[in-house]
């Protein structure tokens, strides 16, 4: 019986360049008192701010990305928490884009500060997707004062994970004929995708390599996993053919807003409504989205931290819906409420890409390394 994954793929050479610490590196830069000390950027512990980012000494105090600036602040009493400039990040970033663009024009840009690039015709060094590499963050530090780190793969999956073997400022090659032991030795908690429930069924299943994750048959995969058991099962095997895609439709818009006193009504909670309204309706406006709205949300994140989204199809914004959507979701918990969200779809697609802007830092959902 044939395999049912196909093993051929072609043979191409991707670049995976992740920034160091991208936003906090910037800060640092511009204000070398900075340095050698724990930084992040990110919104104020007083307001319910969230860190965007944050370099590495603050990072050995537990500090991470998304964690709200307060509990950021009592892990480490001397984080310095710097506001977000980002009209900074996004001139650097297009300086990065305009290096990459030297190279390739298949360039699959992830956020403002990684981004993968398929270099299989480049001429460049010769051809050779490592010395590339390495004249790509060469010239990112020569421009910018910021360092990069890259991973060299046949593959997306394999790149992005060579990108963080040897973070910060450096590479990891993974060559075709390396590619076998490395993903045998692979833990398959570094899957892109397996999250903690995942990881919790690898741990009963007595799973903790690729290797062994490859002694489960494909059927048994998809009757555990559901339909994320077909990629682990290519995934393990070191298959992605997915290309390098220079554009992605958007499929769904949203604003959100966390408040600095909790919202302790459903009576409250309307009335911040007409402002996200107006927001997405301005953002929607100037997205250029060619496709019509089909369905709309609103997310609800409670003093708990749960969180809950409500849906609904609507053929266009419905101001009404809105209110109806919300009004479902505080009754869902009823309790104090933190963060308020609205959103909308576009009809669906063949590609799927979640844009969300919050309304203070619109770009604080970008993946930072």
């Amino acid at each position: 019986m044939p395999d049912p994954v196909s093993d051929t793929q072609p043979m191409r050479k991707i670049i995976h360049v992740d920034m160091d610490c991208y936003y906090a590196a910037i800060e640092m830069r511009d204000d070398p008192s900075l340095q050698n000390h724990p930084i992040a950027v990110g919104g104020s512990p007083d307001r319910r701010g969230v860190i965007a980012t944050c370099n590495y000494e603050a990072r050995s105090y537990g500090v991470r990305s998304a964690m709200p600036s307060a509990y950021a602040r009592r892990l480490c009493p001397g984080l310095i928490i710097v506001p977000p400039n980002f009209d900074k990040y996004r001139h650097d970033s297009k300086v990065i884009r305009d290096i990459f663009a030297q190279y390739t024009d298949l360039i699959e840009p992830l956020s403002l500060d990684e981004a993968y690039l398929d270099v299989t015709d480049c001429t460049e060094y010769k051809g050779s997707a490592t010395y590339i590499a390495q004249a790509i963050r060469y010239q990112i530090f020569e421009k910018l004062q910021l360092t990069a780190s890259a991973g060299v793969a046949p593959n997306k999956f394999l790149a992005k994970i060579a990108s963080d073997w040897n973070k910060p400022n450096g590479q990891f090659v993974l060559t075709p004929d390396e590619v076998e032991g490395f993903v045998e030795r692979l833990p398959v908690n570094k899957i892109h995708g397996v999250g903690k429930k995942t990881a919790e069924k690898f741990q009963r299943m007595g799973i903790e390599t690729c290797k062994e994750l490859r002694e489960v048959d494909l059927l048994t995969l998809s009757k555990t996993f559901g339909s994320f058991g077909q990629r682990l099962y290519e995934l393990s095997r070191g298959i992605d053919n997915r290309k390098v895609i220079t554009h992605y439709p958007r499929k769904s818009l949203s604003v959100e807003n966390t408040y600095d006193q909790d919202l302790v009504t459903l009576e409250e909670c309307l009335e911040e409504l007409p402002h996200l309204l107006q927001t997405l309706k301005r953002r929607v406006a100037r997205s250029g989205v060619g496709a019509p709205v089909n369905k709309l949300f609103a997310k609800l994140k409670f003093n708990d931290f749960t969180a809950t989204t409500v849906e609904r199809t609507s053929f266009g914004i419905n101001d009404d819906l809105f209110y109806e959507l919300m009004e479902e979701g505080f009754y869902r918990r009823e309790k104090s409420v933190r963060l308020l969200g609205i959103g909308v779809r576009f009809q669906a697609s063949e590609s799927t890409n979640f844009i969300q802007l919050p309304l203070e830092y619109s770009d604080l959902d970008d993946d930072f390394g």
